[in-house]
């Protein structure tokens, strides 16, 4: 009896907040059982609903008593988004549940499903794409000569994490071609999964201005654990949702993000949607195609949460591609870029370019990877990364001396990077942000080299006077025994690489170079390499049935040990000769060597010296692939 009266009383809301609005279609009946003495599962789920929709009839109510509130709903493209409202008397049972799971203080994906619903059961979502914006649109991805071969590798990729317990964090790829956008998106879930996990309930968790304190609490003491296993399904897609919604307001500067999604697939009815869909032409994407602009991150995640089925399906991969240049702006894509005339899905196997992985990482679909711009001279300019990344790129090219990544992709603020290959993008990242702290004994000679350069007088000759050299001495406390400091200057001028030998031989304590401890500087860790690729691989010696064996996901642990940039066995070897011959030393030649003593060796391997020079590395099992 009571809930009749309350289904009568929220009618009557409904009713009259609907007063001025365009009708929409009727609240479905709902056979409801007598109420049991406690509240059950079903009358919690049904309390729930009832108050989503006392808040929608609320909202309605508030947005009817401005007309031009009224017409701005009319007129605007973004979906309505009821938020929840807290009951004010929470049953034992709730409160229970939610002191053991505190992650699910916030919006829930049955909430955001139920929100979705009844915007459904109102209108259908979204806004078509004018015929000219898709034409443009797709033209920029995929050119005019696109093969179908290419468009299956992106019309069949959803976004969804792979089965294998011990690959669980991992987004699984079955085709070629979208590994750029599959493995960045990977980069920014690892982010939210390692270094915030508590706070993945959170909608607005990934608002930059909200995350600052936090962030400097997890990179000077936090080390994330390494039991993937035991991630539940829950956080793996607020994870995911996360970095879909940082991406692509990271793509609208901060201040949008465009969702893409297709029309009619509403919950429960996408595979039947998608089951003879075939996006082949500019016309077909049109057609099907429907986009929402959001302001609001919290807005962006809830529908983005509800709609997570959407982008695990098959065109998952090409959606997400999708709002990331929308919410850029096709404009500013093609502002972008330095050759707007050629596709950013690359000819003839489809790959995504470098484009792609950039305005994904960084905001900005620039096509090179070294900071900022470089000045060609008469007004020309090559555009790199503009500013800071979240998480960074390192490149197999660069190890090749076919690029130079910048300190922007190398040392971002979380130790996770993707890493490209000739054809393909894998990740790479770290437990421990330390992995990024640069080692004391190098800073204290760069200090020490400075202060030594700065009294330099003689045009890089490597050598100083007496006078500059007790300056020195001052400017970074170091404190010579007095019989070395009078062997030093007896010569009247203190050249730089006895000056070098002596600060090898002096103990840090007092202000050489020396280590008690004997690492000289030497840093080890842990770093893990994840490869998503999952399909059939072509053997000859497949059984004669036919059958081929499967290329699986594979998460690699590798232990690195990076020695020191100098040490004494080596000063003969690197430092005179770089010393002598100018006043900076040329760290390009030596950061790219390899190492006095090899372990095991894989591509991957010349990836990792690139951001960590001379790295020698050793792992259990197979070797791991960036291909």
């Amino acid at each position: 009896m009571g809930d009749r009266e309350e289904d009568e009383e929220l009618q009557m809301a409904l009713r009259m907040s609907l007063q001025g609005s365009p009708p929409a279609q009727p609240e479905p009946k709902r056979s409801k059982p007598p109420p049991p003495a406690a509240e059950s599962p079903e009358a919690e789920a049904r309390r729930k609903q009832r108050e989503l929709m006392a808040a929608a009839a609320e909202k309605r109510l508030r947005a009817a008593a401005s007309p031009a509130a009224v017409s701005l709903a009319r007129s605007s493209p973004q979906p309505v988004v009821v938020e929840p409202v807290p009951s004010p008397t929470p049953a034992p049972e709730a409160t229970k549940a939610q002191e053991e799971e505190p992650e699910q203080a916030g919006v829930s994906m049955e909430e955001a499903k139920e929100v979705v619903v009844v915007e459904e059961e109102e209108e259908e979502k979204g806004e078509e794409l004018p015929p000219d914006v898709a034409e443009n649109l797709w033209a920029m991805v995929f050119g005019g000569g696109v093969s179908k071969a290419v468009l299956a590798q992106w019309s069949n990729q959803g976004i969804r994490f792979s089965s294998d317990p011990e690959t669980t964090m991992g987004l699984v790829q079955h085709e070629g071609g979208p590994c750029g956008v599959l493995a960045t998106v990977q980069a920014y879930v690892l982010k939210y999964l390692l270094f915030f996990p508590d706070d993945l309930s959170n909608p607005e968790f990934s608002n930059p201005l909200y995350t600052l304190g936090q962030r400097r609490f997890y990179q000077s003491s936090f080390a994330a654990g390494d039991d993937f296993s035991s991630l539940t399904d829950d956080r793996k897609t607020r994870a995911l949702v996360h970095a879909m919604v940082e991406i692509l307001f990271l793509c609208g500067t901060g201040k949008r993000a465009v969702v893409a999604s297709v029309a009619r697939a509403n919950r429960g009815k996408i595979d039947a949607v998608l089951e003879d869909l075939s996006v082949e032409s500019a016309m077909d994407l049109q057609k099907v195609l429907r986009t929402s602009t959001f302001t609001s991150r919290k807005d962006a995640f809830i529908t983005l949460l509800a709609n997570i089925p959407l982008f695990e399906s098959r065109l998952g991969a090409m959606l997400f591609l999708i709002s990331a240049l929308l919410s850029r702006g096709l404009e500013d894509i093609q502002a972008d870029r330095d050759d707007p005339s050629q596709p950013l899905v690359t000819a003839p196997f489809g790959h995504a370019s470098q484009e792609i992985v950039n305005l994904l990482l960084c905001g900005e679909a620039v096509p090179n990877v070294f900071d900022g711009k470089m000045d060609l001279g008469g007004g020309m300019s090559l555009k790199g990364i503009p500013n800071n990344v979240e998480v960074g790129f390192l490149t197999l090219l660069e190890s090749l001396n076919l690029c130079k990544v910048g300190q922007y992709l190398k040392c971002p603020k979380w130790p996770i990077w993707v890493v490209g290959s000739e054809s393909h993008y894998t990740v790479l990242f770290a437990l421990n942000p330390n992995v990024q702290e640069e080692n004391e004994l190098e800073e204290r000679e760069s200090k020490i080299r400075r202060a030594f350069d700065a009294q330099d007088q003689s045009g890089g000759g490597g050598f100083i006077s007496v006078e500059g050299f007790q300056q020195v001495l001052r400017e970074t406390d170091i404190n010579f025994p007095s019989d070395k400091l009078e062997d030093l200057c007896n010569a009247g001028i203190i050249v730089w690489s006895e000056f070098w030998q002596a600060l090898l031989q002096l103990d840090k304590r007092a202000g050489g170079m020396k280590d008690p401890t004997g690492l000289m500087g030497k840093k080890q860790f842990t770093i893990f390499h994840f490869n998503g690729i999952a399909k059939s691989v072509l053997n000859g010696n497949a059984s004669a049935g036919g059958s081929c064996p499967i290329q699986r996901p594979r998460l690699c642990k590798l232990n690195v040990t990076v020695p020191p940039r100098w040490t004494q066995d080596e000063y003969l070897a690197d430092v005179v000769s770089a010393s002598t011959s100018s006043s900076s030393k040329d760290d390009s030649i030596l950061s790219l060597a390899p190492p006095v003593q090899t372990n095991q060796h894989a591509p991957l391997v010349d990836c990792i010296r690139t951001r960590w020079p001379r790295a020698v590395c050793s792992w259990a099992g197979d070797v791991p692939s960036i291909v």
